[in-house]
């Protein structure tokens, strides 16, 4: 794994949707022998959200848990976890289940949920009985479960939380996670209430974009809400999704090079599905190569 601090680090995202358990298992694996290739990911929708939108959708955690156990190098989450999905408790001992299936190699990334404007996200939770909230109430109940996640990993006896939004008797976490004190915690969003909480309880903020524009400003925010609350913006890593066409690498090779010069240290590649055999040697050799001196086309494995 490259230093979360100082090199950049590259990754790459394989919706699990309108794809097949053997694609995904073909290109995690590929990956995992590229070098080049440092984390790989999936996202948490229980429907798809572009394509044959009625075509097969695999949940997420299950889908890394089974990922996890067939690498053994690569990092590994969603970008991201929807908190409306699944009780902040429940979530807990899943991902700690999957950081020891991975051998200590989760990244735990999670945020608020789908946003209320986009249909196609949002009919996920109509069809599978899911209470979908009002903003507000959303960011204040993945407040309280972002402490209650984190209290469960760490705490060494069980604890009662009377929170707004998450109410537990009797919390307790066995096992912890391997990585202590726990997985690094990846927060995903760009609005100023959720950024509010990234200062507060992320390891890593991932921009839900490629407009770098409007990624700077973000990020700027973002250290101003580091600096009201006296945490260092600087321990807190910066991502973005690129997305990389097959016929326009370069184009995708110049933008990962503004996005690293803009303070976005870790770049998580977006190939479009169906992926070519070896589409992890390609993005290391045409993306990576060029942005890792050790690193030389053809010689990332």
């Amino acid at each position: 794994m490259a230093d979360r601090e100082h090199d950049p680090r590259f990754g790459i995202i394989t919706p699990p949707t309108n794809v097949t358990h053997a694609d995904l298992l073909r290109v995690w694996t590929e990956a995992d022998q590229v070098p080049g290739i440092d984390d790989a990911w999936l996202f948490d929708h229980l429907m798809p959200i572009g394509g044959d939108l009625d075509g097969p959708a695999f949940e997420g955690w299950t889908m890394l848990s089974a990922l996890a156990a067939a690498t053994s190098r690569l990092r590994l989450g969603l970008l991201v976890t929807s908190n409306r999905i699944r009780p902040p408790a429940l979530l807990a001992k899943i991902a700690a289940t999957v950081d020891h299936v991975s051998g200590g190699r989760l990244e735990f990334g999670i945020g608020v949920g789908s946003r209320p404007d986009v249909p196609m996200a949002r009919r996920e939770y109509e069809s599978h009985g899911l209470h979908f909230a009002a903003h507000t109430d959303a960011v204040a109940a993945f407040d309280e479960a972002c402490t209650v996640i984190r209290r469960i990993w760490t705490s060494d006896s069980a604890f009662d939380f009377d929170g707004e939004h998450v109410r537990l008797t009797g919390a307790w976490g066995n096992p912890k996670p391997v990585q202590r004190p726990y997985p690094p915690i990846v927060i995903g969003g760009r609005a100023k209430a959720t950024l509010r909480l990234v200062a507060k309880h992320a390891d890593e903020w991932n921009y839900p974009g490629h407009d770098l524009a409007d990624a700077r400003e973000r990020a700027a925010m973002l250290d101003r809400y580091c600096t009201e609350i006296d945490r260092d913006p600087a321990t807190i890593v910066r991502s973005l999704v690129l997305p990389v066409g097959y016929d326009s690498p370069a184009e995708a090779h110049d933008t990962a090079g503004a996005a690293l010069e803009a303070g976005f240290s870790h770049l998580v590649l977006a190939p479009p599905a169906p992926w070519p055999d070896g589409v992890a040697q390609w993005l290391a050799d045409e993306i990576v190569a060029g942005h890792r001196p050790a690193l030389t086309p053809g010689h990332a494995r």
